[in-house]
Order: structure tokens, then sequence, then C-alpha cells
């Protein structure tokens, strides 16, 4: 006799009557075996106590085939179909075996605790009983015995379980259900009566758990997948939703309620597939309308119209229009205060306009859910940069134009305000000072934010043109006297015969 080792230790652990069969004596006369069987069968017993499942089935296969009235063929099959966690395919073969030889209890017990988990409790009783009148050996009978109080309290629990759904009692049935579940695992109705709970007490995604056990333990369940799409569509989960209900028409192409559902999320996922493809390419208004056919097509699901405001709040932003972001990222965070991506966008929304104390403060507020978030805590530090700098000399205040202004206006506004701050415009000596500095302040303004690496530096924060910031020291290069400018007033050939009338005609044609 070969002993099954480690499978068979196992399998005992789990199933302590299944150790009768390394007791089984195998008796060729009585079961009326071939030799051919009786190798199947003797080779198949020693991959099976190798741990080598696949053979091992593959040769009880050969031993089914060659005597199909051999219950130890059928009944080892079943073992190793339980071995590798089969319970659908060993449930036939102890059911055979029972058929063969009435009085074999082991495979009578074994099946009765299989018909246990699968929740049916009245031939899993059957079952036990008859066990209890087939003269069974010692651990057999108490096997039994053990298993037949445990139906009967599964039985009572059910009926209670039952009760309290039918009295909208959600919450006492799932504590009934869960204490049932923890026996008949198998029970497909049962988790599909728990996910309906779920579902009346606000918890999908506990629903969706034990809707997709249904879906694995109920062939074609085409209803769970159908649920669990519908699930995770409310969620906001466009793409599981399309899988699940995929599943669905591959089990019957023609379900009405699936196809339905089906044509809705292909829909809807087509929509928010090319609004993130124009996100990537930086098409932020084509993305924005995009976003609002998302909250057209569905306005019914809270979780696509935040999910939807919260990516046009992310276009706004990045097309820098600070008003706009402003406000919708508000309504995102009035729905959801921790929502990190608006906190992200509308801080940036705030700097560009110039609003550097709520930009930290979203910015922080963000860094308080995330804290590991790279970008946040850049974005911090350049808000905090900017506000100190705003505290000292401003270049896009000084020109009176937006952080995000193009060139073209840069050199617009600075051509204006040379042309009303320049010093020859002013004969009074105290007028003319005041002049002079702020010509200075714009002449300088325009040297940083036309030069684009010196305008980044200054956007990131850091003054190109500050004695602090520059190596060796040395004074700010800007202040400077009046008369160190002559050159650079780009309307004059001389501070003598600088002429502003004739040069605004100059500056209107360069402009248009």
């Amino acid at each position: 006799m070969v002993a099954l080792g480690s499978v068979t230790s196992r399998l005992g652990s789990v199933f302590p009557f299944l150790l009768v069969l390394v007791d089984l004596q195998y008796e060729g006369a009585e079961c009326g075996v071939n030799a051919d069987v009786e190798k199947h069968l003797e080779l198949g017993k020693k991959l099976l106590a190798a741990g080598q499942l696949a053979d091992a089935l593959s040769q009880f296969h050969a031993a089914v085939d060659g005597d199909p009235d051999n219950y130890i063929a059928y009944y080892r099959r079943a073992t190793v179909f339980l071995a590798m966690g089969k319970s659908k395919a060993a449930l036939p073969d102890l059911s055979k075996v029972i058929e063969l030889k009435m009085d074999f209890t082991a495979a009578r017990l074994q099946r009765g605790h299989l018909l246990l988990k699968q929740g049916k409790l009245d031939e899993a009783e059957d079952d036990f009983k008859k066990v209890l009148k087939s003269n069974p050996s010692e651990n057999e009978e108490k096997e039994a015995q053990s298993q037949l109080i445990k139906s009967d309290e599964m039985q009572r629990l059910r009926s209670q379980a039952l009760d309290a759904f039918e009295s909208s009692d959600y919450t006492a049935a799932i504590t009934f259900l869960d204490k049932i579940l923890e026996v008949c695992v198998w029970d497909a109705e049962l988790r599909e009566l728990r996910a309906e709970c779920f579902i009346k007490e606000g918890e999908p995604r506990k629903a969706i758990s034990d809707l997709k056990a249904a879906s694995k333990l109920k062939n074609d369940n085409t209803e769970a997948f159908y649920k669990i799409s519908t699930l995770y569509y409310q969620l906001g989960d466009h793409e599981l939703s399309l899988s699940e209900v995929r599943e669905c028409l591959k089990l019957d192409q023609d379900h009405k309620r699936c196809f339905a559902h089906y044509k809705q999320v292909k829909k809807l996922n087509k929509l928010i597939e090319t609004a993130e493809e124009l996100i990537r390419d930086g098409r932020y208004t084509d993305a924005t309308s995009k976003y609002e056919s998302v909250m057209k097509t569905e306005p019914s699901v809270s979780e696509y119209i935040i999910r939807s405001k919260e990516r046009i709040c992310h276009c706004f932003s990045k097309d820098e229009k600070p008003v706009e972001a402003i406000r919708v990222c508000s309504e995102v965070l009035q729905m959801e205060p921790e929502n990190v991506n608006a906190l992200k966008d509308r801080a940036e929304a705030y700097l560009i306009e110039e609003m550097y104390d709520e930009a930290i403060q979203d910015y922080e507020t963000a860094q308080e859910h995330n804290e590991n978030d790279q970008q946040i805590r850049e974005g911090l530090e350049k808000a905090q940069r900017l506000l100190k700098q705003s505290q000292k000399r401003d270049y896009y205040k000084i020109l009176g134009v937006k952080r995000n202004a193009k060139k073209q206006e840069i050199i617009k506004a600075y051509r204006k305000l040379a042309l009303q701050w320049h010093p020859d415009n002013f004969q009074n000596e105290e007028e003319k000072k005041k002049a002079e500095k702020k010509f200075i302040d714009i002449a300088a303004a325009k040297e940083v934010l036309s030069d684009p690496e010196m305008r980044k530096k200054f956007d990131d924060g850091e003054d190109p043109l500050d004695a602090e910031n520059q190596q060796g020291g040395g004074g700010n290069p800007f202040h400077r006297s009046w008369n160190s400018w002559q050159g650079f007033n780009p309307f004059s050939s001389g501070r003598g015969n600088w002429d502003p009338d004739k040069y605004r005609g100059k500056i209107v044609e360069e402009e248009t």
C-alpha cells in the first residue's frame, strides 16, 4: 500500500473522512477490474502521493473509461478533483460511487459535506442521516452527527435571514448571512441575497465582491454580471463596468438589459477616452467640451458629474484660465473637500491670479492628504517664494500685465509705459526724479520678462536682478543713475533730442 503523503494529509485536515482512501484495499475480483485498469489505479495513486495531480487525474480518467462500473476509480478521481479545488467536478463522481456501492459511507459523508458547502441543506442532511443508519465507523458516526448539528443551525439562520430581508432589516439579514456563508461558502443564492442587502445598505463594493463569487459559483450567471456592471457604473468606474457587461454578453449576446447597458457604457467610455487624449495633446478647450458632454450623457450619476468637473477644472488651470479654473475647482471641492487634484489645480490658478496666500493654503491642504506628492511640494515652495517676491518688486505689476501674458503683450505694455514715464516728459525736478525711478523699473521689468530664461527664474520665485541672488554680490544692476540708461532707451537717439510725439506714431505703426 502506498501512503498518499502530503496531499492526503492536506485533504485529511479539511475532510478527515477522506483518509479512508489510504485504507482502501483494492480487490480486483470484487470490482471486476482488468489488468490495465488496475495499472492505471496504482499508477494514479502513486502520482497523487507525489503531488502530481494532473498526471494522477489522467490515470484515473483512463481507469474510469476502462471500467465505468468501478467505484474505486470514481472515488479516487473525486479525491484528485478535490485536491485541485474542483468540487463541482468531484460531486458527480461521489454520486456515482454511492450509486455503485450504497454502503460506501466515506463517499456519502464527503458528498454531504460538499452539499452543505453549496447550501443544499436538505440533501446534505439526507446524506448524513443515511451515514448514521449504515453501521459507520466511530469516526464516521462522530463526523456525521457533527455535520447534522451544523446543518440544522444553518437551516435556522437561513430562515432568520430571509425573515429579516422581508422585513427590510438588512443589517440583521447581513449578520445572519455572514454566519451561514462561513459554512455554506459555495451558496450562490445566499451570496446574491447578501449582495442585495449590501446594496440597500449603501455598500456597493461589498455587493460586488459577493456577486463576483456568485458569477463563478453559478453557471451562465448573466444576472450577476449585469448587476456588477451597473454597480461599477454607479461608482464611476466605467472601464470595469464595460468589462463586466461584456462578460454578460459573452454568455448571452441577446440579453436585452446587458446590451442596452453596454451601449450606454460604451458611449460614455468613448467620450472619456477622447477627452483624456485631448488633454494629453494639450487641447484643453476641446477636452472641456467632451467632459461637458459626459455630464449631459449621464446627469443622474453624481460620480461622473464630480469627475468631469474635476477634469474641466484641470483643463482651465492648464489652459491658464484662472477665473474659470477657480470657479469649477471650488465646485468640486465643495462636494469633495479633500480632492487633491482639485486642490492642486486651484492652487495653480491662484498663482496666476497672484493670490499667493490662497495658493499656499490649497497646497498645504493637499499635502496633508498626500504628503509624498512631489508636485505638491514643489508647488508649495514656489507659492511661498512668489509670496515673498510679491512683497518686494513685482515686474508683472510694474508693467500691469498678468503672469501668463505673452511676450507681445509685455513689449506693448513696456512701450506704453516708457512713453508715459520718460523723464523728458517732466519739467519739475521732483517729478523728473520720480519718473527716472519709474522708468528704470519699467526697463528692468521689460528686460526680465522679455527674456525667457530670466522670466522663468522670476516665475519660479527668484529675481534675476536682485543683488542677493547674484554671485559675487554687488548692487542691483538696474539701480543706476538715469544718465546710464540713455543707450538703453529704444525711443531715443539722445536725451535732449528725444521727441515723444515723433515716436508715438512709430510705436502705433509697429503694434499694428
